[in-house]
């Protein structure tokens, strides 16, 4: 998940506190990848291939980051940011990503979809030190726009 870490359900449940916070916008265009799914009861060396997998993935050229959010009720929506094509294509054909994306389907996963997206337009926001402050806009030109612009 890059540096971002998912946040709790219930932040109350965490010994520590966790930074949450999303990827940052990106020069567009890139390229998201969106996995929702639905898990089975079975758990049984889920949590090691999930981290593994996330070890992988960063060491892809062209991996940008990546959020992860589950609801209370089993919804699973994990979304991959890279800048291109071929850095997708290198991690779809990667050779331990595709035995634990079988093992998935056997095992972890009752349904599950894959979404793949290019980014025409990206923007971010934070409100801190008491304050709004927001990032300008970025569009697939490379125009920057300030936030209100559309």
């Amino acid at each position: 998940m890059s540096d971002h870490r998912m946040a709790p359900v219930d932040a109350r449940a965490s010994a520590e506190p966790v930074p949450v916070r999303p990827v940052p916008a990106h020069e567009p265009p890139y390229y998201a990848v969106v996995f929702t799914s639905v898990r089975t009861d079975d758990d049984s060396g889920y949590g090691e291939t999930a981290e593994r997998m996330e070890d992988l993935v960063r060491g892809i050229p062209g991996f940008l980051g990546m959020d992860h959010a589950r609801t209370p009720g089993g919804l699973s929506v994990t979304v991959g940011y890279f800048r291109d094509a071929a850095a997708i294509e290198q991690w779809r054909s990667d050779a331990e990503h595709r035995t634990a994306q079988k093992r998935g389907r056997e095992q972890w996963y009752e349904r599950y979809t894959v979404h793949v997206a290019r980014v025409e337009r990206s923007h971010d926001y934070e409100h801190a030190n008491g304050y709004e402050d927001a990032n300008s806009r970025v569009d697939g030109n490379g125009s920057r726009r300030e936030p209100g612009d559309g």
